[in-house]
């Protein structure tokens, strides 16, 4: 009989179950419906043994030291920050938007002027947002932001979400800043590293404990309500485990073009952006982000799309008020008729989770239980 059974193998689960097993004693299943374990940042190799992402990329960042110290307990870590550009006017210009980016777009003295005004505005080093940039008295910074805001981040946002930016959140707006530096990273947080040997084999060790118990390709419908377990703990759709009673929560899907050449390299950094002209959004080169090298290269080439139940695989919650009202309806009809069921994770929280947002959600809900 086991204790637990924790619905997805991904950030939230892997972490909540390996806590619960080794530091309370628990006995957990753990089960999936895919066939492996590790979620969306799981990886693995082709038949040219590159290893890849197979669900995009996946970077890992923290300003989290106590993340940061959990996860080390199960990978080693190479250094990686990582570095975006974007075709912007037929040249790749880096993003976030930085001086370097201005110095690109803008003749000399225009670029210089641009400069000046952040400085005066904000102090060198700082980071501020299109949005309010858009807001600001000086027509110079005002002008600069509907500079980015065209050429940079409405297509690229119109593509990613299917709306534009004014009817999203400002969790979404506020994600890709502009740089009052030259700072051409695209995060910046104090803990910048990749798992050393995948995210797959961090997540194996994660779950090698001894009251862990692992079954994949197995449906939540089949388990969940089995009297067998005091406690569930689901990761997935909260709409999905209701039987979308309310409607489906809206989401964003994904679709990938993998292509594979016979070159050491295709582009000078991981991730170039297309905003613009092309139907995807983005081209990832995986090489950058694992440091292995090989004489092929692997790119994923990366197109969103909406979700449909039961088609395709929901990515992102779409942070919209009228979608989290519709999401608080569901936590609320969850809380009446499944109160021995919790729910945690971006999926089930509806909330737009980098991955160690994910594991410090599993982390806290653990904290909760004790």
């Amino acid at each position: 009989m086991h204790d637990w059974l924790i619905v997805g193998a991904g950030f939230t689960g892997a972490i909540a179950a390996q806590i619960l097993a080794a530091e309370h004693g628990q006995r957990v299943l753990v089960i999936d419906q895919r066939d492996h374990i590790a979620g969306n940042a799981h990886d693995r190799r082709n038949e040219d043994g590159i290893l890849y992402h197979l669900y995009g990329p996946h970077i890992f960042h923290t300003n989290s030291h106590q993340v940061a110290d959990y996860l080390s307990r199960f990978t080693q870590w190479r250094p990686y920050e990582h570095r975006v550009l974007a075709m912007i006017k037929n040249r790749l210009v880096p993003v976030p938007f930085n001086f370097t980016s201005i110095e690109m777009l803008f003749d000399h003295r225009k670029a210089q002027m641009i400069k000046d005004a952040l400085i005066a505005r904000y102090g060198m080093g700082a980071n501020t947002t299109i949005m309010k940039l858009r807001d600001e008295p000086s027509e110079m910074l005002r002008e600069l932001a509907d500079f980015v805001y065209e050429n940079v981040f409405l297509g690229y946002t119109i593509k990613q979400w299917g709306f534009g930016p004014e009817q999203l959140s400002s969790s979404v707006t506020d994600r890709v800043p502009v740089r009052v530096s030259y700072d051409d990273r695209y995060f910046q947080d104090t803990f910048q590293n990749m798992p050393l040997h995948g995210y797959t084999h961090m997540f194996e060790n994660m779950l090698a404990h001894p009251n862990i118990h692992v079954e994949l390709q197995t449906r939540w419908q089949d388990m969940a309500k089995d009297a067998k377990f005091r406690n569930i703990l689901f990761t997935g759709a909260m709409d999905e485990f209701c039987g979308y009673e309310l409607g489906p929560l809206p989401y964003r899907s994904l679709s990938f073009d993998i292509q594979t050449y016979r070159q050491p390299a295709h582009q000078p950094v991981a991730q170039v952006n297309y905003p613009n002209a092309e139907s995807f959004t983005r081209i990832t080169e995986m090489f950058h982000l694992t440091g292995e090298r090989h004489d092929k290269t692997l790119v994923m080439i990366e197109y969103p799309q909406a979700h449909l139940p039961g088609q395709t695989i929901p990515y992102y919650p779409i942070p919209h008020a009228q979608n989290e009202a519709l999401h608080k309806q569901y936590e609320a009809l969850a809380a009446a008729r499944f109160p021995h069921v919790h729910f945690a994770g971006r999926l089930a929280d509806y909330r737009y989770y980098n991955m160690d947002q994910a594991a410090g959600r599993a982390m806290s809900f653990i904290r909760k239980l004790s």
